[in-house]
């Protein structure tokens, strides 16, 4: 299929999923007391800081569609895992709400993000309650998979935590003391994870067996990693017009994302200038200079090739749970679609 095709499917997609999800997401959220609501609206774009509303943006809805995708994708009812779909949605926006925190991130979807409005312990708890929304709303849902997939979805976060505690602890070592391989592992459990989470929780609500539920977990993690790999290219070269954050972030960070610890770990004369770098403050020059090293080093040209490659493992994954190309069309317009963006 063209590229623009599938990418005119996957906004579809993008758009009916948040059409769906949105007024249940709404209603979960009006059931938190009120400063945590207040704080949860915030961040959801829906509210201004007084509580007023607004016409903000909630993200993306990758992860609920993706739910739903891989429930029609298996013959199951949509419309019956919209549940799934939420709680998925409020998991992930729980690690949001901490990892702007923990990252002192100053900006997300183009405005100050909530703990620079409410505070840091008020948005951890925010955070802490939407996890807790999330388990509260399947375990209410009468769905015969819910309680598998409060289950999966509490497996999820543990791992996405020892993650973001892997990625935490990379900083406080040198700059050529992480591999490449625990580099890997921690985006698998950061970012791969909760996609194959909601696949799999599609798939449990749609009433596959087991072996096809770990087969759409595994195209979900797959192409959660190809979504990282891009992801962290874009935090180095994004444009802050369309991120909502300054070029070059990650870098001013010292973060040691995949194409940062690639270019490190390559032997190269720019890798060893980009860890003389990553030993000093970067700001301005020097944050253009660390990125002509890490391109200098091969590394960006390495991560567009694995995110494809990890594209490619997706697929085979996907084949082992949905033999029917046609079946399999609407999670492949959303794996390509968000691998393929400003790569």
């Amino acid at each position: 299929m063209p590229e623009a095709a599938e990418a005119r499917i996957a906004l579809d997609l993008l758009d009916r999923a948040r059409g769906v999800v949105d007024p249940a997401l709404r209603s979960a959220l009006e059931t938190l007391p009120g400063a945590l609501r207040r704080i949860a609206m915030y961040h959801f774009g829906w509210e201004d800081a007084e509580g007023a509303p607004t016409a903000g943006s909630a993200g993306k809805a990758i992860r609920p569609a993706l739910v739903l995708a891989a429930a029609r994708a298996l013959g199951g009812d949509p419309a019956g895992a919209v549940s799934a779909a939420v709680a998925v949605e409020l998991a992930h926006n729980f690690t949001l709400l901490h990892d702007d925190v923990i990252d002192r991130d100053p900006t997300r979807r183009h405005r100050p993000t909530a703990w620079t409005v409410f505070g840091t312990a008020d948005a951890i708890i925010a955070g802490d309650a939407l996890f807790s929304l999330a388990l509260r709303i399947l375990a209410e849902d009468p769905h015969p998979a819910s309680a598998a997939a409060a289950g999966r979805l509490s497996t999820c976060v543990i791992e996405l935590c020892a993650g973001q505690q892997a990625d935490c602890a990379f900083e406080e070592r040198g700059p050529q003391e992480v591999t490449l391989d625990e580099c890997v592992e921690m985006a698998t459990a950061k970012t791969g994870a909760l996609l194959g989470c909601a696949c799999a929780l599609g798939a449990l609500y749609a009433g596959a067996d087991l072996e096809r539920t770990e087969a759409m977990d595994g195209f979900g993690r797959e192409a959660g990693l190809a979504f990282q790999l891009i992801d962290d290219l874009i935090g180095i070269w994004g444009d802050p017009g369309r991120t909502g954050k300054p070029a070059g972030a990650d870098l001013a960070a010292h973060k040691k994302s995949l194409p940062v610890v690639a270019a490190l770990c390559s032997g190269t004369p720019a890798g060893e200038e980009l860890a003389a770098l990553y030993r000093t403050p970067l700001t301005g020059p020097d944050i253009r200079r660390a990125a002509d090293a890490v391109e200098r080093a091969g590394a960006r040209e390495w991560a567009q090739a694995q995110a494809a490659d990890r594209m490619a493992g997706a697929v085979q994954q996907l084949s082992r749970a949905v033999p029917d190309p046609a079946a399999a069309e609407d999670l492949l317009a959303l794996a390509e679609f968000v691998t393929r963006r400003n790569r």
